[in-house]
């Protein structure tokens, strides 16, 4: 059965300071005509898995509630990779008319094993 709720994707705290950095880097690039930049290429990256949450909010991996950090404070929480090997972690919420989809990091390989405790971070 089809859930007909409807999804709203936001970005808080670490990923929107993350997402407005990547932002104005990106535009700066783009007046000195810098094409294809890594900030762009994440940014479009972004913005695809956005959407594809928006259309399935189960879209990324389910991380184990034995893994997730204890600091999140969530009770579910998803990882969706990303261009240049960063993370999108997200969580989920809702009620009976509205699934809020919580983007809570956007993360570098490096910081992302930092987060989970990974070796080697």
């Amino acid at each position: 059965m089809k859930d007909h709720r409807s999804v709203r994707v936001v970005f808080i705290d670490q990923a929107k300071a993350e997402l407005e950095l990547l932002n104005t880097i990106a535009a700066e690039q783009a007046l000195g005509r810098a094409k294809r930049s890594e900030e762009s290429k994440l940014l479009k990256s972004i913005s695809q898995k956005a959407q594809l949450i928006k259309s399935n909010p189960m879209y990324g991996d389910n991380v184990p509630k034995r893994l997730i950090p204890s600091g999140l404070n969530v009770t579910n929480l998803f990882r969706v990779e990303l261009a240049g090997y960063w993370r999108m972690l997200y969580t989920l919420r809702g009620n009976e008319t509205e699934i809020v989809v919580l983007v809570l990091y956007l993360l570098d390989h490096k910081r992302y094993d930092k987060l989970f405790g990974y070796r080697g971070a």
